[in-house]
């Protein structure tokens, strides 16, 4: 199949090898295949963030209550420092990860910043220059009015800083109008956050986290100078999550299955349509992986359970990170072996509202006239009444593409019909 248009297809990814001559090009879906190398490394290297955090060329992706500054709503805004100073002052690395928890007092709050990674494709001489890493650093930042006084007051001031360049948060349920590099950056940046802002409180004794690792790990400190005011001391109570030798937390990522379905013919494809569809809107059907369950076996489970469909082989096709908050979608392609195997029943579970076996046909001039995103009308040439499809930017779109062509089994095309 044809990739996504909109994402990059960096040289080395789309060489030609064994695997690729084998099974054809790999598909780089929307949201994947960022431009920053995120050097996870340094994330707990203070000196490298203090030094990177105030380089000339650094640039922020900001975000208020999830929602990013943008320009346009097709192009985020990347803040310099000097915009976003009072809720970043330089200082900010100056301590280590281990003074920062000694020292925790959880009356003072900071807002939420995560270093992402560096764009490496930067010039030499104008960029950031670590050892033997170099090119622009890029970090997240929540600009939300929340924490004490303090913080909400920085936080306005920015925020009206950013309102007199008339810039705006773009407020969409799902943001996928942005460039692929852009897009990629941004869902690094969004489910980072959101993760954050959920793990404020530890989840076994209620006292406050803290952020280390540079936002991308969150730690329950054994004291808080904020209980010697109480005349109480510093130590906390027990938490069993300081038992362990970590005493941390890890962004979750939570592995969503997304499947399009052929028919033992190789002539229909089963798409599945939920109430919160627009009229004629269908998409291939998905799920959540549950524990102890292979990858082939949850699509095999969630198809049967949605729409009573009884599938044999399945392939698996790509995957896409999905930030919404944290999903990762494991795109397959499956068929069922038999016809008796294809009747749809929607009794199990009552999530999908329809699910039909669709024709190639009408498929293929659904891609061609009937995709949007959810929250847009068809395009040129759609008739009112005709099948409508998600956006080339969703994996479900192509995984439809590749199921009608199959493609990525190029040497079985002469077989199919």
């Amino acid at each position: 199949m044809s990739n996504n248009s909109q994402v990059p297809n960096p040289a080395h990814i789309q060489a030609d090898t064994m695997l690729a001559r084998r099974f054809g090009k790999e598909t780089v879906n929307y949201f994947s295949s960022s431009p920053l190398n995120r050097l996870s490394f340094l994330r707990s290297d203070h000196p490298f963030l203090s030094a990177a955090i105030k380089h000339p060329s650094t640039r922020f992706v900001v975000l208020k209550d999830l929602a990013p500054l943008t320009r346009s709503p097709a192009a985020l805004y990347f803040a310099k420092l000097d915009e976003v100073r009072k809720l970043v002052p330089e200082t900010v690395y100056d301590k280590s990860e281990e003074e920062i928890i000694k020292d925790h007092d959880s009356r003072k709050t900071e807002p939420h910043l995560i270093f992402l990674g560096v764009d490496e494709t930067a010039p030499k001489e104008d960029g950031f220059n670590w050892k033997i890493y170099s090119g622009t650093p890029y970090f997240a930042l929540d600009v939300s009015e929340k924490g004490n006084e303090e913080q909400q007051a920085n936080a306005k001031e920015v925020l009206a800083g950013f309102e007199s360049k008339e810039l705006s948060f773009l407020q969409a349920r799902v943001a996928m109008t942005f460039s692929a590099d852009e897009a990629a950056i941004y869902a690094q940046a969004r489910a980072l956050t959101d993760w954050n802002i959920r793990n404020i409180y530890c989840g076994t004794c209620g006292h406050r986290t803290i952020s280390v690792n540079s936002g991308t790990k969150r730690s329950c400190p054994p004291t808080d100078a904020a209980l010697a005011a109480q005349g109480k001391p510093t130590e906390k109570p027990a938490c069993s999550t300081r038992t362990t030798l970590s005493n941390l937390s890890f962004p979750r990522t939570d592995p969503t299955i997304i499947v399009a379905v052929i028919s033992s013919d190789a002539k229909r494809i089963l798409l599945g349509r939920s109430k919160r569809f627009p009229p004629h809107w269908y998409s291939t059907l998905a799920g959540f992986i549950e524990p102890a369950e292979s990858v082939e076996d949850a699509v095999r489970r969630e198809v049967w359970e949605e729409a009573g469909v009884t599938l044999s082989r399945v392939l698996i096709h790509s995957t896409q990170p999905w930030p919404y908050p944290a999903n990762l979608m494991i795109g397959a392609i499956a068929q069922v072996s038999d016809p008796a195997h294809e009747v749809i029943s929607l009794q199990h579970d009552p999530e999908l509202e329809d699910a039909k076996w669709f024709e190639i046909s009408e498929v293929e001039e659904a891609l061609r006239v009937g995709t949007s995103n959810l929250d847009q009308a068809a395009g040129p040439g759609y008739k009112e009444g005709g099948l409508r499809l998600p956006p080339a930017t969703a994996i479900a779109n192509q995984l439809i593409q590749a199921a009608i062509k199959i493609d990525f089994l190029a040497e079985q095309n002469s077989s199919r019909m």
